[in-house]
């Protein structure tokens, strides 16, 4: 039985922030838009995430001053203009757990590295903070380092989704792989429903490390991805003051990275990452979180967190392949090789998703590819709708 064509202008494939803000701004542009999610919203790397909106200061660090640092040093800035309902994307619904961000260190940095935070190359984007003001959990006698205010801002993710899929629902469906699949004639991409064959002037992955799956079903050759694991620890504990911050060690990268949240019934809950879960991707579980607990001992002695409850997980970041597996300098766009309607997109972080929006524009742009289609939805309306990823500290902490 031949199935109904339904002609649209993007089909989107993952829903994760990458897929929901690519779906946000096409719509805006007057693009007839379809988003595609196998899981739940944001599941995976998205959940995953601190929420974190950094500048780059902790690529900075080790002097790497380049095309990416200049594009991350502007996201901030592109961000909370879309919190003001000024931006691309209006975000004035979305919970901002913080306006600021800390960098610390855990003895008296150096006369280069006060000269280095100091200079012109990072004037505007980082501040030395006065004893008085600094963060409750630094505030402490014993407390022999220096405090820097970073121009960054942590965004609750949940609540960044639920804000991107609003406005949107009738145009976000469940896809399920086991009984759709993506076919390739005559180098053009179509999605095969039970219901209808989905045939987009353009089909956009945003899926992750899903998209290398997705390439694989059209026979694609590339882009390539890369996978850098990462291994977060979750403490819950009984400190109710939150802390948003790098601890900076000997090395140009965070010693640690502490960001805070709140379970449903209102537990504090501290995520941490860094080089911590960098360098413990690999290692056994309990051992990481016994890293960990020594790790806020030695930074944080004076502190009194109560009785504390751990768990760690394990993450991909998902990104095109780089040589020597090295971080992306910024968020990726590029075609599926021997596709010719379909683009991949990697936003390599959450804080470049505008970034990867306007890229995304750009290729349109070029491929001439213009608003075109407004698609009968009602074939679809028996397809389900995917719910939101459930937060990490109510998943790990039921």
């Amino acid at each position: 039985m031949v199935t109904p064509v339904l002609q649209t202008d993007i089909a989107i494939i993952g829903g994760g922030v990458a897929g929901l803000w690519a779906l946000n701004l096409l719509r805006q542009r007057g693009y007839s838009t379809l988003l595609f999610e196998h899981d739940a919203l944001g599941s995976d790397q998205t959940i995953g995430s601190q929420g974190i909106i950094h500048g780059g200061i902790k690529y900075a660090l080790n002097g790497a001053f380049n095309t990416g640092s200049q594009t991350i040093a502007a996201m901030p800035a592109v961000w909370r203009r879309c919190l003001d309902g000024e931006g691309d994307i209006d975000l004035r619904s979305c919970k901002v757990l913080s306006e600021d961000f800390y960098l610390w260190s855990s003895d008296r940095p150096g006369a280069r590295l006060n000269s280095f935070l100091a200079s012109k190359l990072l004037r505007g984007r980082v501040a030395a903070v006065a004893a008085d003001d600094h963060p409750p959990p630094l505030r402490h006698s014993n407390f022999r380092g220096q405090v820097y205010k970073l121009n960054e801002l942590v965004l609750d993710v949940p609540s960044l989704l639920e804000v991107l899929a609003a406005p949107h629902r009738e145009a976000i469906f469940s896809v399920d792989w086991r009984v759709a699949s993506l076919q390739l004639q005559r180098a053009r991409a179509t999605l095969v429903l039970p219901q209808c064959t989905v045939a987009a002037q353009c089909l956009l992955f945003c899926a992750g490390a899903g998209n290398e799956t997705l390439l694989q079903q059209l026979g694609a050759s590339g882009p390539a991805m890369q996978r850098r694991p990462l291994q977060q620890v979750l403490l819950k504990h009984q400190y109710r003051e939150p802390f948003y911050a790098h601890c900076l060690g000997n090395r140009p990268s965070p010693r640690l990275t502490i960001s805070s949240h709140l379970t449903r019934t209102g537990e504090p809950v501290w995520y941490l990452g860094g080089d911590l879960a960098t360098a413990g991707s690999a290692a056994d579980s309990q051992q990481l979180i016994a890293r960990a607990a020594q790790e806020l001992q030695q930074l944080l002695p004076w502190l009194e967190l109560g009785q504390c409850d751990w768990r760690s997980i394990s993450l991909d970041r998902a990104e095109p392949r780089q040589a020597s597996l090295l971080r992306p300098d910024g968020a990726y766009v590029g075609a599926a090789a021997g596709v010719d309607n379909a683009l991949v997109a990697w936003p390599t972080k959450l804080t470049l998703c505008p970034q990867m929006g306007a890229a995304i524009e750009e290729q349109l742009q070029g491929r001439q590819i213009l608003p075109k289609y407004q698609p009968d939805l009602s074939g679809l309306a028996g397809m389900e709708r995917p719910v939101a990823a459930t937060p990490l500290w109510d998943a790990l902490f039921p």
